[in-house]
């Protein structure tokens, strides 16, 4: 089984390039920056930096909403490759390739972060109505991304 979780925050805002034919896919590439829960004495790298791609819909969510410092969960495959680059050195890489993605932080808390690499802040007990639910003003549905 090839089965892939990752939770990280964003290096730099996704690639997007849309292959080309009569039905346009979008191919969205991005770095994770993914926290190492052990380091070691000489290790300076407290992260591992991971490529993932994602295709279709999923890459056009992650133009849409995905940004650099932004906290996201990955559940894809590994997949991996070479190619010979114009030195004519062969180069091996891999890739995570997305099956899944969504947000692991608050937008109030991504936003307070700023590409900083603190835990998501908890809202407020008292912003959630009896039901457990908080309100969401009127002309806000248009930035939700399950409208």
């Amino acid at each position: 089984m090839n089965k892939v979780i990752l939770m990280g925050r964003l290096t730099r805002d996704p690639e997007v390039r849309y292959s080309q034919g009569e039905q346009a896919t979008a191919v969205a590439r991005y770095t994770l920056a993914v926290d190492r829960r052990f380091r070691r004495d000489n290790d300076q790298q407290s992260a591992d930096f991971i490529n993932c791609v994602a295709f279709g819909r999923s890459g056009e969510f992650a133009e849409k909403y995905f940004h650099k410092g932004i906290k996201i969960v990955v559940t894809g495959r590994i997949q991996t490759g070479s190619y010979t680059n114009q030195e004519g050195q062969k180069v091996y890489t891999t890739d995570v390739v997305v099956e899944d993605q969504e947000f692991a932080e608050s937008k109030a808390a991504s936003e307070q972060s700023a590409g900083g690499f603190q835990p998501a802040a908890r809202p407020e007990p008292s912003a959630a109505v009896g039901d457990g639910f908080m309100n969401i003003p009127d002309g806000i549905d248009e930035e939700l991304p399950f409208n």
